[in-house]
């Protein structure tokens, strides 16, 4: 059958109210991604119907790219549940146990999650603009790519991690994202600003580089770092030193293996940095 996912995904209207469970086992022969079987049918049929499932047995449930937006999931069994994908903005998921669920690149802006369990769940990629996690518990839950991570759930170490790992993998602007995070948590981050200032300077973004660098090495300085503070001061006179070799050698003339240098800062202050992690 030619329908695959990138199909279903134009046809939303798919997980919308009357959907039955008969029509879902057609749509799983159809080649369509299937709801899996619940430990209560009854309670998934009703979640399908109406949205409204409060205190619902929904465990083990296939939910993949179902639409639940504004559904009231509040105080649900969802243990193992795979809600990947699914649209959940705006939806009550108050209390509910969330164990080990999966809600990789789901939607969850402005979801109420006040008191969830959501232990070893995994929210890689997911959309959490809005969301309330008043009192749950997220001890082992996967954030990794979640978008607008609340400040509160993630660590300065952790969002320097993330954003040193993309880097080393030559995403620049997905590390500068992290970066600017870290930085809205602890805004003298001197180390923080020193990595950001590098990525921009991998995009080409000289003025914003040299503008962290310059933030970096002033908070260096002023915290008596002083290894931090001469490795931003160099970075700072190796840029300004490549912007000018640059502008010579359009010119004709050459000024020796200045990129070379820059590589050599950039080294140290990657080892800058995994030091202050670890």
């Amino acid at each position: 059958m030619a329908f695959r996912l990138a199909t279903l995904l134009q046809f939303p209207s798919l997980f919308a109210s009357g959907l039955t469970i008969a029509t879902v086992s057609t749509l799983g022969l159809l080649g369509f991604p299937t709801i899996a079987r619940s430990e209560n049918l009854a309670d998934l049929q009703q979640l399908l119907s109406s949205k409204q499932c409060s205190l619902c047995n929904l465990n083990n449930a296939g939910l993949v790219y179902a639409n639940l937006a504004g559904a009231d999931l509040s105080g649900s069994q969802l243990v193992r549940s795979n809600l990947s994908q699914s649209d959940l903005s705006g939806a009550n998921l108050a209390n509910a146990n969330l164990t080990g669920a999966s809600l990789a690149g789901s939607n969850l802006m402005g979801a109420d999650l006040s008191g969830a369990n959501l232990a070893g769940a995994n929210l890689s990629g997911a959309y959490l603009t809005d969301a309330n996690f008043s009192g749950a518990n997220l001890s082992g839950a996967n954030l990794r790519g979640a978008l607008d991570i609340p400040l509160e759930l993630i660590s300065l170490d952790q969002l320097l991690l993330w954003g040193n790992e993309l880097a080393d993998r030559g995403n620049y602007t997905g590390a500068i994202a992290y970066y600017s995070q870290a930085l809205a948590i602890d805004p003298d981050y001197g180390e923080v600003y020193l990595a950001r200032g590098a990525a921009y300077n991998r995009l080409g973004d000289l003025d914003r580089a040299k503008t962290d660098a310059d933030q970096a090495a002033e908070i260096f300085f002023t915290t008596g770092n002083q290894e931090g503070y001469e490795m931003a001061s160099l970075f700072v006179t190796t840029m300004e030193a490549e912007a000018e070799a640059a502008r010579d050698s359009q010119n004709g003339r050459s000024r020796g293996n200045v990129g070379g240098n820059l590589l050599n800062v950039i080294t140290g202050i990657g080892s800058l940095l995994l030091r202050s992690v670890f």
